[in-house]
């Protein structure tokens, strides 16, 4: 028992003496400190809302192996600059393409282009999800695709 409580002892003592080295107001990145001082501006003047013309897209029957191609529009209602740093989809057979990098200005719009490749899906219905990732509040969107792909004859 006493050997348990001494190495107790030196585990904490090791733990509080490896955190006080050093001046940690040295180590901050002033570049990232100046963008995190402009993304808290921002936010300040009102986050970003996102927009749709459409949630969902119903592509109705297809047969396998076509390609399904559809546009959902985006509008920035918001107050500040709204950024989608990502677009995952529910399986690799989706492909969005959607403005990387690019602010979109209140009160602009852009498109976010998705395709569906329905090879080797032919067989019943078909939901596909595309979730955006975005600076908004609430964080991601959900953009849907969905149909009945019928096998090929």
């Amino acid at each position: 028992m006493r050997k348990i409580i001494i190495f107790s002892l030196a585990v904490s003592l090791g733990i509080l003496t490896a955190c006080s080295g050093g001046n940690a107001a040295a180590k901050v990145d002033q570049s990232k400190l100046a963008d995190a001082k402009k993304r808290d501006m921002d936010i300040s003047k009102g986050a970003p809302v996102i927009s749709l013309d459409k949630k969902e897209f119903d592509f109705g029957t297809v047969t396998d192996g076509d390609i399904i191609e559809t546009t959902f529009i985006v509008t920035n209602t918001g107050k500040s600059p709204l950024i989608i740093t990502d677009a995952k989809t529910t399986c690799g057979c989706t492909v969005p393409t959607w403005p990387k990098d690019k602010p979109i200005a209140p009160g602009e719009s852009t498109e976010i282009a998705v395709k569906f490749n329905t090879n080797g899906k032919g067989g019943g219905r078909q939901v596909k999800d595309v979730t955006l990732f975005t600076n908004t509040a609430v964080g991601r969107e959900i953009l849907r695709i969905k149909g009945i792909v019928n096998k090929k004859k």
